[in-house]
């Protein structure tokens, strides 16, 4: 049987709201503002936890490095680390946040995933994303391969690609612009590529970076080795991009039949062929539930992150979202899930409410923190067995996280020397526990 696993990644020591995503308004919005990487990491834990009570299995991504010292050192800052730090700090600010960013936590950005039905070798494919299009994010890239490639090592199973070039014309931003449809997780699939610009055009003006390019998507799948007829690529909305729906995830999301997606996220000449596509790979099974701008506008749909919400399958068939709080707390959103809940020509019978504030305030949900990998019990057997979160490893990190995170973090607070070194010991606590050995720069290269 082939299940779907949820791999969230970690909240960081080092989460702080610097605004560094253009496009991105709940970052926008909070840049400045003191964070909270204690209630952030304890959030993180919480919604996994809830996850895992579905009766889905889950498991952890460790935190990277941050500040990210070698990142720093190559920009021409030298001497002690102490020493870099107060010279970045001084001079540029800028590099000290990005060098210091926790967005390693949303992991639906880490990578790209096509499980093992749909490809020619029959193995799992992970295709790590380059982030190529804001620097902060393009740090995360060597550390996501080495992090994927411990916990998938097994490559009777398992092939984790490297990033595609890091060069714009090849931005990737991973599973946070790719879906699978299909009856089931374990049957095969139809892979739709969403993308917000091609090399070919027309390319519409957008006042914000357009992140996903055609031909990295077009990469990815090659990468995959997908069976004839697997993959479809559809172009996001220019309208949508413009109104702050920087990834897919943010106006669609598809759990193995059931599609569903904001009337304004894809080019309207698009929309077609995507459910014709869907239907004809599902069948008489393929649940559409497209959203109208009269139930919920598109900035609605970007305000409350209802789309980020997770779609999970339960043991008994059918299905849960995991919504964000804030979903709960608007009403015509809360009302569009309660239909959606309630009409009965879908599997979805549940919806869950998570507080992930800390998150949203840097804008990113619950889909965004997971990477959804679906697995055979034979490939989920040689999968690294510490990151599974159990109870066991849930009281572990709960009591790591209260005694290595800071209450509160200002931005100012990016400067004191001591936050690296605080980050540091917790990170080696912290694969000391799972099991990883030493995975980070540091430790390599203290011995």
């Amino acid at each position: 049987m082939t299940i779907e696993a949820n791999f969230d990644s970690l909240v960081g020591p080092t989460h702080s709201y610097a605004g560094l995503s253009p496009g991105n308004l709940a970052a926008a919005g909070s840049r400045g503002q003191v964070s909270h990487p204690r209630q952030a990491a304890l959030q993180g834990l919480a919604k996994m936890r809830l996850v895992r009570g579905l009766g889905v299995a889950q498991y952890l991504l460790p935190p990277q490095e941050r500040p990210h010292m070698p990142t720093l050192r190559r920009l021409g800052f030298t001497g002690s680390d102490a020493d870099v730090i107060a010279a970045v700090a001084k001079t540029s600010p800028h590099l000290l946040a990005q060098a210091a960013s926790s967005s390693s936590m949303w992991a639906a950005n880490a990578a790209t995933v096509a499980p093992s039905v749909d490809t020619r070798d029959g193995r799992v494919h992970i295709a790590v994303a380059n982030l190529a299009t804001l620097f902060h994010r393009s740090i995360e890239a060597e550390g996501t391969f080495n992090t994927l490639a411990r916990i998938f090592s097994n490559s009777a199973h398992f092939v984790v690609h490297r990033n595609l070039p890091s060069h714009v014309s090849f931005g990737d931003e991973g599973a946070a612009n790719h879906m699978r449809l299909a009856r089931s997780h374990g049957e095969p699939g139809v892979h739709v590529f969403v993308y917000g610009k091609s090399a070919d055009g027309p390319n519409a003006a957008t006042p914000v970076p357009v992140r996903q390019s055609r031909e990295a998507s077009e990469a990815v799948a090659r990468l995959f080795h997908l069976q004839k007829g697997r993959a479809m690529f559809i172009r996001q909305n220019p309208a949508a991009i413009s109104a702050g729906t920087f990834h897919n995830d943010v106006v669609g999301t598809s759990n193995e039949n059931v599609l569903m997606f904001h009337e304004a996220a894809y080019d309207p000449g698009e929309i077609a062929q995507l459910l014709d596509v869907c239907e004809s790979e599902v069948g008489p099974a393929f649940c559409p539930i497209r959203i109208h701008q009269n139930d919920l506008t598109l900035d609605e749909a970007i305000s409350t992150y209802l789309f980020n919400g997770q779609i999970v399958t339960l043991p008994n068939g059918k299905m849960a979202i995991v919504a964000p709080a804030e979903c709960e707390e608007n009403p015509r959103a809360k009302a569009v899930l309660e239909r959606v809940r309630e009409v009965g020509d879908n599997p979805i019978t549940e919806v869950r409410y998570v507080d992930m504030r800390q998150s949203m305030k840097n804008g990113g949900g619950p889909a965004c923190v997971r990477l959804r990998v679906c697995l055979t019990a034979e490939e989920r057997a040689a999968v690294h067995p510490e990151c599974e979160f159990n109870e066991r490893l849930d009281e572990k990190l709960t009591s790591w996280v209260i005694r290595h995170y800071r209450e509160k973090l200002s931005p100012e607070d990016l400067a004191d020397p001591h936050l690296l070194v605080e980050s540091r010991t917790a990170l080696d606590e912290l694969t000391a526990i799972l099991g990883l050995g030493a995975m980070y720069e540091f430790q390599q290269e203290s011995g």
